[in-house]
């Protein structure tokens, strides 16, 4: 009789392999701002009558026009099939005209690639340009993607940190004090979530020179572009420095501009041959964004800013009174930001003092006194890459926000 042959033993297999998650995956860290309005809508729901500053996006309707447009696309048979993965044609020559009427910036529709949202443009132009170990200048505080989208992209993020007292603005010395021989991007922000600081043109100017001295590429998210105040102004940095085109994307979108964050349309503007690689990858990721949010998109773009600017002068007397507000609480100090919608108070003051039995050593752990306490629920610091510091929103109806931030300002005022 033959001899049965014994069973094969099981693969042995290294803690690597019995992952569940890849590392890759499992090292990234939720969005916290989305966490935060998560954690406040739920509390909400559950009865508590929570005043959420953490969610970065308008509380205006989108405008009427624009859903209209939205409307006559959904009947539209040609809008229910697949189109172009790097976007619309007319989306793509509509965008490519915003941006020279908006920023001054003259570019082809073939450097304009539509992706799903602002974050798919910030991750896509990443993973574009990285390779393995390449690093980022990333000026700190900073948006929570950014860090994570770069990692991804197998960058590594070199943090450059500005305070309140600079007005959270760096410098070419800082950045130079950053460079190596491996770093290959700078990131650029202005305005700037999460603080709403605003670069002057002297200061983008220099900031661009240095790039281009050095040979450094820089990717500038300019999505809150129209939201500025006081005066200030956003300049697009190829604008002011027209040699740095050939190195420079920009990221841009309808979400913060025209309040259309949940119709998830956002685009990139690079070089041909990088916005060309950019679709190659998104061909393969996720094909063409909606043709509804698109065309949505196309009449936001090509429609008239008087929507904008209305939403502007609200959050303009909101910021104004948000600031007057934190300003008078003791321990907190918050420099009046000029652009975005955004307050980026420290809060160090009151770091370490009792409150309600307890001693917040972190602004993590205020936070969470002052949700449970106050329920107000704010962003803090950490989840930008300054511990000590809160964000508020400032996009959300003033009745709330003067008694969240009242409520909020109660409870400091017990630190002792």
């Amino acid at each position: 009789m033959k001899a049965m042959a014994a069973p094969e033993a099981p693969p042995v297999h290294s803690p690597a392999q019995r992952r569940r998650v890849s590392a890759r995956i499992g090292g990234i860290a939720e969005s916290a701002t989305l966490a935060v309005d998560a954690k406040a809508k739920a509390l909400k729901a559950a009865g508590r009558p929570v005043i959420g500053f953490g969610a970065g996006e308008p509380d205006f309707p989108t405008p009427d026009a624009i859903v209209e447009a939205a409307v006559a696309a959904a009947r539209d048979p040609r809008n229910h099939r697949y189109t172009p993965a790097a976007g619309l044609p007319e989306l793509r020559e509509a965008v490519a005209a915003k941006t020279a009427r908006d920023s001054g910036y003259q570019v082809q529709a073939s450097q304009v690639l539509i992706t799903n949202g602002g974050k798919q443009a910030v991750y896509q132009a990443f993973a574009t340009l990285l390779d393995p170990g390449d690093e980022v200048i990333m000026p700190a505080p900073y948006w929570t993607t950014y860090p994570e989208a770069i990692t991804l992209a197998g960058g590594v993020p070199v943090q450059v940190t500005a305070d309140e007292s600079t007005g959270y603005l760096v410098t070419v010395e800082q950045l130079e004090a950053a460079r190596t021989p491996r770093t290959k991007v700078l990131l650029f922000v202005s305005p700037s979530n999460p603080t709403g600081a605003v670069y002057d043109r002297e200061q983008t100017e220099a900031i661009g020179r240095w790039a281009l001295e050095h040979g450094i590429w820089v990717v500038t998210d300019e999505i809150y572009e129209h939201l500025v105040y006081d005066g200030a102004q956003a300049h697009s940095l190829p604008v002011l420095v027209p040699e740095l085109a050939d190195t420079t994307v920009v990221l841009n979108g309808v979400a913060k501009t025209y309040a259309m964050t949940g119709w998830r349309v956002g685009w990139m503007i690079s070089p041909a041959d990088v916005t060309k690689a950019a679709a190659n990858l998104q061909s393969h990721l996720s094909s063409n964004v909606s043709n509804v949010s698109q065309r949505a998109a196309l009449a936001a773009v090509s429609g008239s800013l008087d929507a904008v600017y209305e939403m502007r002068t609200a959050f303009d007397r909101r910021r104004k009174a948000m600031v007057e507000l934190l300003s008078a609480i003791p321990g907190v100090e918050c420099p009046t930001p000029k652009g975005a919608f955004y307050a980026y108070p420290s809060v160090k003051g009151v770091l370490g003092k009792e409150i309600r039995g307890q001693r917040p050593e972190t602004s993590g752990e205020l936070a969470a006194l002052v949700l449970e306490h106050a329920e107000v629920a704010v962003v803090p610091g950490e989840a930008f890459g300054t511990p000590g510091y809160f964000r508020l929103s400032y996009a959300l109806g003033d009745d709330d926000l003067v008694t969240g931030v009242n409520r909020m300002g109660d409870l400091l005022r017990e630190a002792k």
